[in-house]
């Protein structure tokens, strides 16, 4: 591999870095999202990690990945409750739509992502680390809508199936789901504040 390729390679790996940041930071405008810094640098390490080289393939459930991180040693269950986090995160914004008409549903993935990381904030004693964590575990469907807003802007996923929209803002409250419901004119204020008053 010539000097040129391997200047392209990291130029790529520079500007996916840079393109993640700005997706996050659009997401979290648009979503009226406020966050860290660090919890910011966070989601951009984790997109690129999913988009870059890891896969989103599940050898067992996520229950039973939780059971056997907590049986785990120390430096492994870290591991262990952070892969689980991050990939359920990641598929709840990424492919939360596909979740329709299975018996797993979104609310699995949050809890199962919310615990995992609940988990993980315990097991740190870092000023950094541990407020991340403990962000990730109670704000887990705010950064669901998140990723979702990325998803969608980045042609992963669509939002022209407005039942799902529909379904999705009535079982969990997504604010990003109402703002596009609104925006399509299948709600209105009246009814936003209604269902918000539920």
């Amino acid at each position: 591999m010539g000097q040129n390729d391997k200047d392209a390679k990291l130029n790529l790996l520079l500007d996916a870095r840079t393109y993640f940041n700005e997706m996050v930071v659009e997401a979290l405008e648009k979503c009226r999202i406020e966050t860290t810094p660090y919890a910011q640098q966070y989601l951009v390490e984790l997109l690129d990690s999913y988009v870059s080289n890891r896969s989103v393939m599940l050898n067992s459930t996520l229950a039973e990945q939780l059971l056997r991180a907590n049986q785990s040693e120390k430096l492994v269950r870290r591991e262990m409750l952070k892969r689980l986090g991050d990939t359920s995160l990641y598929v709840s914004g990424f492919f939360g739509d596909s979740f329709k008409r299975k018996i797993i549903d979104l609310d699995y993935y949050a809890d199962m992502g919310g615990i995992a990381y609940h988990q993980l904030a315990s097991e740190f004693d870092s000023d950094i680390q541990t407020p991340v964590y403990r962000e990730f575990a109670s704000r887990f469907l705010e950064f669901v809508d998140l990723l979702t807003y990325i998803s969608q802007n980045s042609f992963v996923q669509s939002n022209q199936d407005l039942l799902r929209l529909y379904e999705r803002y009535v079982k969990t409250g997504s604010e990003l789901a109402k703002e596009q419901l609104l925006e399509n004119g299948l709600l209105n204020s009246d009814q936003a504040k209604k269902a918000t008053n539920q």
